[in-house]
């Protein structure tokens, strides 16, 4: 029998109808005006597929505003595209936009609007710029007009080894960057994908993550709350409290060297921090005791190279550079580190932890894609969520910041990171149902060594004998922002937080990812958080075969480092629990 023609049309019709209906949906987008729930269904009585952060971005699968008969939205849920699936949000915490319009750079429509496109920013800034704004009307933000195509940015910077990231995702890796590649590694080379992920910055204009554009000079109306807010970074770090105990109040020394060389005292504490980490293993570099180099103090690790180390030894490397710098004197030390940073780098043009790693400063352009200070491609993401913390646990967050932020040439609308882990943590939620901390972005092992800690496997070291639970959790946590510490003791039984970390303790991370590891204090072999006789003790009764030691507690036995567990670590020992030389951690 033969078909009809119009049967045919009114078919191709009706499919390109839905065609047309899904292109429209599909160009259809909402912002977040809020930390809010992503729900499986239209109503607070359906499950949570995550606590979408302030400024995200989804698409609309339609227009439609569904009606909630839970009674936890009282205006109705838009369904969106949430990685494949559809979730729900409710429609009192979003604003509907137009793909169009941003692809377009379309016309300012506000006043916020219309004062960004006059300094130069592009409309896919306008958003989450003007949220920012409405929260913080002091925050100033200002467009680094570099000339440079976006595409021939991330084409420069994914070149391989210029970028690592911690991660075991084959999305974020670069697996044809065989001479940097590392199987054993957790770095690796950053893919192609990650590095413009990383690049844009308008994945970064969030309330904690806008601090990596942070210009990084000194601000006269913080400087009353400067001293606490580098205080916070750096309470719980070795270097900190031992120079308390000796009456010097690094916040108030950091305070003075950003002032006196106008950088910003915040950045200084970060940058320490991350240099010489939070625990005691570079001791010798700050104390400013050790014989022959008495009152000179290295606080940023300058000069101690591998090539330099290997030959000579940390201590030797860190202090013959700063006597040969004349940092005699705790002031001089601090300050004369920042000098150094401040004119190779903030004087240069890359006066934000952003250009810091991201070197497109048109004011440097001999040095375009090169002269990067670190290659992690997180680490601005990391100090940015440092600065924020410090400066919200001082109650500054209103203060009058000014951030400088690049606009490319050629942008896309958007960027995405393939396969973005953030996306798929589950978790409670606001804006309509149980309420729970966003989790932090960072990856555990981010945390670990952020915080100057190390891993090795599900072990945790770099841990000093004699640190408190408190220390340890608030140093972990310091870094971690809105991620969870627990720790408990070998059994997994809750402790005060004045009580000692031994080792076998156990320490559970909930970050962009929840880890565990088992604290290894070497030396440390009674699992009490001292080395003293009774770890002698235990060391000798499993080397006469008297006992036998396991797991974590052997490797804690091997205090040398050799592999092997004989009298020579006894011997180690022994020089710690008489004060003669104590165990590097």
């Amino acid at each position: 029998m033969k078909k009809s023609s119009f049967g045919y049309f009114c078919f191709f019709g009706l499919v390109l109808f839905s065609l047309i209906l899904n292109v429209y949906a599909a160009s259809k987008y909402v912002i977040l005006m809020d930390a809010v729930n992503i729900r499986k269904g239209a109503g607070t009585n359906y499950g949570v597929y995550t606590t979408a952060k302030l400024g995200s971005k989804y698409y609309l699968n339609s227009e439609e505003v569904i009606e909630d008969t839970s009674g936890g939205c009282s205006s109705g849920w838009y369904e969106i595209n949430y990685n494949g699936s559809s979730g729900y949000v409710c429609s009192d915490y979003v604003k509907v936009y137009d793909e169009e319009n941003l692809a377009n750079d379309r016309e300012p429509t506000t006043a916020c609007e219309i004062l960004l496109a006059q300094k130069g920013f592009p409309s896919s800034y306008f958003v989450p710029l003007c949220i920012l704004q409405e929260k913080y009307p002091n925050w100033n933000f200002e467009p680094i007009k570099t000339g440079l195509d976006f595409n021939v940015v991330v084409t420069q910077e994914s070149k391989c080894g210029k970028s690592y990231i911690e991660t075991n995702d084959p999305n974020y890796m670069d697996t044809t960057c065989k001479s940097a590649y590392s199987s054993t590694s957790i770095w690796k080379p950053a893919s192609y994908g990650a590095v413009k992920y990383y690049i844009d910055p308008r994945n970064f204009l969030t309330e904690r993550y806008i601090f990596m554009f942070e210009t990084l000079s000194y601000v006269d109306s913080l400087s009353n709350v400067y001293s606490s807010a580098v205080s916070s970074v750096i309470k719980n770090t070795s270097f900190y409290k031992y120079h308390l105990g000796i009456g010097n109040n690094l916040g108030d020394v950091i305070n003075t060297a950003g002032k006196n060389i106008s950088v910003s005292p915040t950045f200084i504490g970060s940058r320490i921090l991350q240099e010489i980490g939070a625990s005691d293993s570079l001791y010798n570099l700050y104390s400013g005791v050790y014989p022959g180099y008495e009152g000179y103090y290295n606080f940023y690790n300058y000069g101690v190279s591998d090539s330099c180390a290997t030959t000579k030894g940390t201590t030797k490397c860190g202090l013959d550079y700063a006597k040969s710098k004349g940092w005699y004197g705790l002031e001089a030390a601090i300050q004369g580190g920042v000098e150094s940073i401040n004119k190779n780098y903030i004087q240069v043009g890359q006066n934000t932890r952003y250009l810091q790693k991201f070197n497109v400063s048109p004011s440097n352009p001999n040095s375009l894609y090169t002269h990067q200070y670190m290659t992690n491609i997180r680490a601005p993401y990391g100090e940015a969520s440092t600065a924020y913390n410090s400066y919200s646990n001082a109650g500054a967050l209103d203060a009058s910041f000014t951030f400088s932020i690049p606009v490319y040439e050629n942008m896309p609308a958007y960027t995405m990171l393939p396969t973005s882990p953030d996306d798929n943590i589950d978790n409670g939620a606001t804006g309509g149902g149980s309420s729970s901390s966003t989790p932090s972005d960072l990856a555990p092992t981010s945390i670990i060594t952020s915080a100057g800690y190390q891993y090795s496997g599900s072990y945790l070291t770099k841990v000093s004998p004699g640190t408190t639970v408190s220390a340890l959790k608030g140093a972990l946590e310091g870094i971690a922002g809105n991620g969870t510490v627990s720790i408990t003791d070998e059994s997994g039984s809750a402790i005060s937080t004045d009580s000692l970390v031994g080792t076998g303790y156990k320490v559970v991370i909930s970050g962009s990812t929840k880890e565990s590891y088992t604290v290894l204090i070497y030396g440390d072999i009674s699992g009490d958080g001292k080395i003293n006789s009774l770890d002698l003790l235990k060391l000798q009764r499993h080397i006469l075969k008297a006992s036998t030691l396991s797991d974590v507690y052997l490797s804690s036995s091997d205090a040398n480092k050799d592999g092997k567990i004989n009298s020579l670590d006894l011997l180690v020992i022994q020089k710690d629990v008489l004060s003669v030389e104590k165990i590097s951690q």
